[in-house]
């Protein structure tokens, strides 16, 4: 009889993908055809095969693949449920973790800006301030694409949220969503983390969408300044100050980052900097995607608005970087001959550190193999690091006044 009672389950479960049954999605009771969770099944698989098997963006992609697959399977144990024998909703890991580390306080992606400011060197940008102009020209295609998305999206916060894609920043994508309560965070998540995977196949043909071979030749010469230990331990504090004054939701994006960074940059600890960067961040970022799977659900994921945001989320992020380098063609209509900045490093003002200048050092090579132009680029996109998170600030602080929330 045991056999035939667990044949039994195995036939409710296949049956399940081909019946119509209620799941709560955004405190709302919706019908939802079983066949759109065997669909997400397939996603969560394509996103492990993605990660492991074209290494796009792994430690991340792979967890939130599994947690698809978790939060799809028939009457999975991973989501809320609710018992009918016992009368009361039953809680699942993924569900709770979400209301915990996400939805709750921001957690998960907050704590992770500490990894990341931990492992960022601003000397670079220190050495070379003009490059933070890059940091923040490259943002262009949020603002962009907030206002496209506007037309096609009721709520504005939506809107918002999708546009900040295009940073190329998942937590700081993740973090906005989540404040403005879109109901898309899911998609949202995916393509942040899928278009920061595909960097070295996007920021080359937006380059030279907009550049010429001659303009993709020109040298920089390298001569750093040297910077002093208290400039880079001011510089993150004065950094959190300034920005917590212009866009106060900022604050505990800024403040995380550079609180990473300071461990960092003070020497004293060095055990606790090693930690941030290594066991700290991968630790978080693991259990982040499993959590952001909670959103990933049939119901709320496989919709139209998904593939419009995935579109839109690609101009984003096309327009983040060709903003960047057009700003550099504009600089060197003003700057002397022997000054001119490459408009390739411009592109590098994103969020995507260290893929994106990388990309530009490769690209610089490949035009002419004695063109170094890394430590410009990595200039530009740890600026492009803090211009993101600070235009996540800006949007926190602005769109709820534009909507009278």
């Amino acid at each position: 009889m045991e056999f035939f009672e667990h044949f039994r389950f195995l036939y409710d479960g296949i049956a399940y993908f081909f019946s119509t049954h209620e799941e709560i999605i955004n405190d709302e009771v919706m019908m939802v055809p079983g066949w759109k969770h065997f669909v997400m099944i397939l996603i969560g698989g394509l996103l492990i095969y993605l990660a492991l098997a074209k290494d796009f963006e792994p430690a991340l992609l792979m967890p939130m693949g599994i947690g698809a697959i978790l939060v799809n399977l028939p009457l999975s144990g991973a989501i809320n449920q609710m018992n009918e024998s016992l009368g009361e909703e039953v809680p699942g890991i993924i569900d709770w973790l979400f209301q915990v580390g996400i939805e709750a306080s921001e957690a998960l992606p907050l704590l992770l800006f500490i990894g990341i400011g931990a492992m960022i060197d601003f000397g670079p940008l220190l050495s070379n301030p003009k490059m933070f102009l890059f940091g923040a020209a490259a943002q262009f295609g949020i603002f962009l694409t907030v206002l496209v998305a506007s037309f096609m999206f009721p709520d504005f916060r939506d809107a918002a949220s999708i546009g900040i894609i295009g940073a190329a920043d998942g937590p700081t994508a993740i973090l906005v969503s989540q404040v403005f309560k879109s109901n898309y965070m899911g998609a949202i998540a995916v393509a942040a983390y899928s278009y920061m995977a595909l960097v070295p196949i996007i920021q080359p043909a937006a380059i030279k969408l907009v550049t010429t071979k001659k303009e993709r030749q020109i040298r920089m010469p390298y001569n750093p300044q040297s910077v002093s230990r208290r400039t880079r331990i001011l510089f993150p504090i004065l950094v959190t100050v300034i920005a917590g004054l212009v866009a106060p939701p900022s604050v505990s994006l800024v403040g995380m980052l550079m609180f990473g960074n300071l461990l960092r940059e003070c020497l004293k600890l060095d055990s606790l900097s090693q930690t941030a960067q290594t066991t700290l961040a991968n630790l978080i970022t693991i259990v982040l995607g499993l959590t952001i799977s909670s959103s990933m659900k049939a119901g709320a994921f496989l919709t139209v608005g998904t593939i419009v945001i995935m579109c839109l989320g690609l101009v984003a992020f096309v327009f983040d970087t060709i903003g960047g380098v057009l700003f550099a063609k504009l600089m060197n209509i003003f700057l002397p001959k022997d000054k001119k900045i490459n408009p390739m490093v411009g592109g590098a003002g994103i969020s995507a550190f260290p893929m994106s200048a990388r990309v530009i050092q490769k690209m610089a090579l490949k035009e002419d193999n004695q063109n170094h132009l890394l430590m410009h680029a990595v200039g530009a996109n740890v600026a492009g690091q803090i211009g993101s998170v600070v235009a996540g600030g800006i949007i926190l602080t602005v769109v709820p006044r534009l909507i009278g929330a």
